[in-house]
């Protein structure tokens, strides 16, 4: 077991009222870290704390911002083995998913040290003779980032980096669920010369998380929120960051539909989309949970991917022996049970690589699925898909659409004009054609719409998200007034 303590000022600091927590491993039920249960007095430290460090940071060049991310994304890279141990422990993750979280996250640190000369703005004609009219982009203040469990380093570190590089300080709220994986991820910028203190790291008890929030939010010195989570506690802070005026950046749950067109390359598609399905066992907020077959192609689609899918078996993680980890928790195997339940009980055909052994749930696939199915529409998180036969095209347009999300989806189709033509009628922030729904790269404008939230990280979005943009005027030649 390791303690975590959070991080306030450059140091390291235990809870105010002598609390901690554990995190237990969902497989073998020991207990996987120990952490600091902040509190209110804590994190109101974490913030000033944060916000003394900002002016400094936010005064350097951009290419002393640049040195210190880019060091921060080598230290981030070299603790990989630490991420694989801690990731496997609190959350059950394989290690190719671990993998590729810390090789995603060092890229997201990297692509954040190339925007630190791209924090631009421009000189705007003006009407007014010797006014010399500019826009300019600075650093808002201090950013809270607020990041889940689920692809932990990814998120964890994208909540950060932008906002680093724009000149912005952070107060880190970490996930209950996986605190020792989140506090590396602040170690690793401590080691690569981030100043200490300009990234607070706050850690909570489960039952203390809305009044640590709540006093997070409405510090006067938190200037922008940013939030990945779910649909529910997203438009809890939303509303609490509306009551201050303070913009908050949100990327929230997601139903993202599969599309197969009636001319598509099955083979291409049933490999994506097992992919999309089941990586992290359907625990992303791209997963894949809605599959949407042309009636040409449905009967070879579905028994390619069935037969594929029962071949995705679950097992500890720790010993790298199964295609499929585990789940965070029980009350995600009893969720996906009650969707199937309910599909089956309605009509449903179900597809199973077999029964689930405590948080070890292999693939599930629930065949002919319908708009009443409550797997129809309520995001799963987990190793289930549902597939649906569309009519026509039109009627898998509609389908696709017939959703409260809007983040990932993606259409499979040979003919990539007709793709992008879907691909435009599909109410989604993100659209793949002829790739899996789970995609993500540093520098792409990266967010939804609709329940799947607002705001983007990526690139030139993110630096939108994270400054202030400001019209400053010169003048240049003496006044004329009216008075």
């Amino acid at each position: 077991m390791t303690t975590v303590k959070m991080k306030i000022g450059g140091e390291e600091k235990a809870s105010g009222g002598g609390r901690t927590y554990q995190r237990l491993n969902p497989v073998t039920g020991a207990v996987a870290s120990e952490a600091q249960a902040a509190t209110v007095q804590d994190a109101v430290a974490a913030v000033d704390a944060a916000a003394a460090a900002f002016p400094a940071w936010a005064a350097l060049g951009p290419n002393a911002r640049r040195a210190a991310l880019l060091k921060a994304a080598d230290a981030l890279a070299a603790k990989g083995d630490l991420f694989v141990s801690a990731m496997a422990a609190e959350i059950g993750a394989t290690e190719p998913w671990a993998r590729f979280n810390v090789s995603l996250a060092a890229s997201m640190l990297r692509e954040a040290a190339s925007l630190t000369t791209q924090v631009a703005g421009e000189v705007i004609p003006s009407d007014k003779p010797g006014c010399l009219s500019m826009s300019i982009r600075e650093p808002a203040g201090v950013v809270l980032g607020i990041a889940p469990w689920n692809a932990p380093v990814i998120l964890g570190t994208r909540a950060l980096a932008t906002p680093l590089a724009c000149g912005n300080a952070v107060v880190f709220k970490a996930s209950e669920i996986c605190p020792l994986t989140h506090a590396l991820i602040v170690e690793a910028l401590e080691e690569g010369g981030l100043p200490k203190g300009l990234v607070s790291l706050v850690t909570n008890a489960p039952e203390d998380a809305a009044d640590i929030v709540a006093v997070l939010i409405d510090h006067p010195a938190v200037r922008r929120i940013n939030f990945t989570g779910s649909t529910k506690v997203g438009r809890i802070i939303a509303e609490r960051a509306a009551r201050n005026l303070k913009p908050v950046l949100l990327e929230l749950g997601g139903k993202a539909p599969f599309l197969v067109l009636k001319d598509a390359d099955v083979d291409e598609a049933v490999k994506a989309a097992i992919f999309g399905a089941f990586f992290n066992q359907g625990q992303i907020c791209m997963s894949t949970e809605r599959i949407i077959l042309a009636p040409e192609i449905a009967e070879d689609f579905a028994a390619k991917f069935i037969a594929r899918a029962k071949g995705l078996t679950a097992g500890n993680p720790a010993d790298g022996k199964a295609p499929l980890g585990a789940v965070v928790d029980l009350r995600t195997v009893e969720k996906v049970a009650a969707l199937i339940d309910d599909a089956r009980d309605k009509g449903a055909v179900v597809h199973s690589a077999g029964a689930a052994d405590g948080v070890l749930m292999p693939a599930q696939v629930v065949d002919r699925v319908t708009s009443d199915m409550r797997i129809a529409y309520e995001e799963s998180f987990g190793p289930v898909v549902a597939l649906f036969r569309a009519r026509d095209e039109a009627d898998a347009i509609h389908i696709a659409n017939d959703t409260e999300y809007g983040l990932s989806a993606a259409v499979f189709t040979r003919d990539t004009a007709r793709g992008l033509e879907v691909a435009r009628q599909i109410r989604s922030g993100i659209c793949h054609i002829n790739g899996p729904t789970v995609h993500d790269e540093a520098q792409m404008p990266f967010g939804g719409v609709k329940a799947s939230g607002y705001g983007r990280f990526g690139g030139q979005a993110g630096i939108a998200e994270f400054t202030d943009l400001r019209w400053i005027t010169l003048e240049t030649r003496p006044g004329q007034y009216p008075l």
